[in-house]
């Protein structure tokens, strides 16, 4: 009985060696294959996915990335525009796409960070399902008033404000929109009280502002300078770390009595979270070399947008995440859910 289970035992050992060592070679194939991929990438187009319509800010950011990129490649970068449910197609559409670094996003903190904590029942993917590789520019905000407002500032906006409740409105761009929520954090931090009325998109909201239907309203810099140059809104502070080169004389929310305020939309460029590190850092190291460009900082800048320092991934990934811990507080404090 004692050497047929020692019999037993021989006789089944080259099945189970057979099993060992074809998972080994499987591993090892998978590992070299994946080096390989690595070494060569990129050997065919990439696909940038912006998630807004041509035209745009956006769609420039994105159309200019690409050109540089894929002269950084020596590959075309094609830009592939997904528009709809404010980036949540686009987002979704890359979360789910091959991890091999050939399908990038024009990622920003609405599809990165806001949507997942704002659509958690009915979202398709979460902030864990991205790696950002590059954080490409900051579009700062500005809080902006209808000229005939009695207040130049914050200050005599909260004096205005306490003396009539009820009789101040601000528009946005639409719920859960970074415009709508940075007003949420200022009016927070202020203790102001405004009756929100949200439109679809800036044009409809900055007109209802000329319109003095609304009388207060966050936007971006780059769609509100030209009628702030034009007499048509009054600047109030810019959210901001610093001044604004384009609006030298306008001060920030931090130096207007409330220090370490800052809000931004910021713009990256995102790929699926399991893509290998090695292309990831090879995305970053390309990415950044863009980041000091004159031609682009200099386009950027004079439309309103602050090009970021090129950043390392543990940097991005702690900007991201501080950014994330922000908007989560104000999010729960206010109680804000969007499905």
């Amino acid at each position: 009985m004692h050497i047929n289970k020692y019999k037993k035992r021989f006789s089944d050992s080259p099945r189970y060696f057979q099993k060992v060592f074809g998972t080994a070679v499987m591993l090892f194939l998978g590992a070299f294959l994946s080096g390989i991929a690595c070494a060569t990438y990129p050997d065919k187009p990439v696909k940038l996915v912006v998630p807004y319509t041509p035209g745009g800010a956006a769609d420039q950011l994105g159309r200019a990335i690409g050109d540089r990129l894929s002269k950084e490649f020596g590959q075309p970068v094609v830009v592939e525009n997904k528009p709809g449910a404010s980036t949540r197609v686009a987002a979704t559409y890359v979360a789910n796409s091959q991890p091999d670094g050939y399908t990038l996003i024009l990622g920003s903190n609405a599809s990165m960070v806001l949507n997942p904590l704002l659509y958690k029942k009915t979202i398709k993917y979460d902030a864990n399902d991205f790696k950002v590789v590059s954080l490409m520019v900051e579009m700062p905000l500005v809080v902006v008033a209808n000229p005939t407002l009695p207040a130049n500032n914050l200050d005599e906006l909260k004096g205005f404000a306490k003396q009539n409740k009820g009789k101040l409105n601000y528009a946005s761009v639409g719920l859960g929109n970074p415009l709508h929520l940075a007003t949420e954090m200022l009016n927070q931090r202020a203790g102001i009280e405004m009756l929100h009325v949200p439109y679809n998109g800036s044009a409809p909201a900055l007109a209802s502002l000329m319109a003095n239907d609304t009388q207060i309203m966050v936007d971006g810099v780059i769609t509100s300078l030209p009628l702030i140059r034009g007499g048509k809104i009054k600047p109030l502070a810019v959210m901001s770390e610093e001044r604004l080169e384009v609006l030298p004389d306008v001060p920030t929310v931090a130096e207007s009595g409330y220090p370490g305020f800052k809000a931004a939309t910021w713009f990256g460029v995102a790929v699926p979270a399991e893509v290998p590190d090695e292309i990831a850092m090879l995305l970053n190291d390309k990415l950044n070399k863009i980041l000091v460009d004159d031609s682009f900082i200099e386009q950027f800048k004079n439309l309103g947008m602050v090009v970021q320092k090129p950043r390392s991934l543990k940097e991005i990934g702690d900007y991201v995440g501080q950014d994330n811990r922000v908007w989560s507080k104000l999010i729960e404090d206010n109680q804000i859910q969007l499905d």
